[in-house]
């Protein structure tokens, strides 16, 4: 989130009033749509700064390993095994910095929920629609 900060501050927000003054300068601003679409972003940027300032404020950074490695903690690789052998990972986060598709998931999902404080080997259900799939804790893994 500091890396977005400083991206939409240093790099975006610059180009951006730049966009917007050489727009300007070009006579007639109710029909240009350049400074129209600009003035927008501009907007938009000072709205996530905003944001992610407040949530920068809020949060706590987690920086350490768990002295128990042995159990599923924030900040975990975890992987799963179905009943089949398919295997999946997920590393457990905050709910601001979870992204599905790389294997990051909020630690208030059901997943993480059922996953918090378990050990390696240990049997959990995940409801899938109508159903309820098996998985084993096979790894648990913590980056340094």
């Amino acid at each position: 989130m500091r890396a977005e900060v400083k991206h939409l501050w240093e790099e975006e927000r610059p180009r951006v009033t730049q966009a917007v003054s050489d727009a300007a300068k070009l006579g007639d601003r109710s029909e240009n749509a350049d400074y129209i679409y600009g003035k927008k972003r501009l907007r938009e940027i000072d709205s996530r700064v905003r944001f992610l300032t407040k949530r920068l404020e809020e949060i706590t950074v987690v920086d350490r390993v768990p002295e128990d490695k042995e159990k599923v903690f924030f900040g975990a690789w975890v992987t799963l095994e179905d009943e089949d052998g398919e295997a999946v990972s997920y590393r457990i986060v905050g709910p601001d910095e979870f992204d599905v598709k790389a294997g990051l998931i909020s630690m208030d999902s059901p997943v993480a929920r059922s996953l918090l404080g378990r050990k390696l080997d240990d049997e959990i259900e995940i409801r899938q629609g109508e159903e309820w799939q098996t998985y084993y804790i096979t790894e648990i893994r913590y980056e340094e």
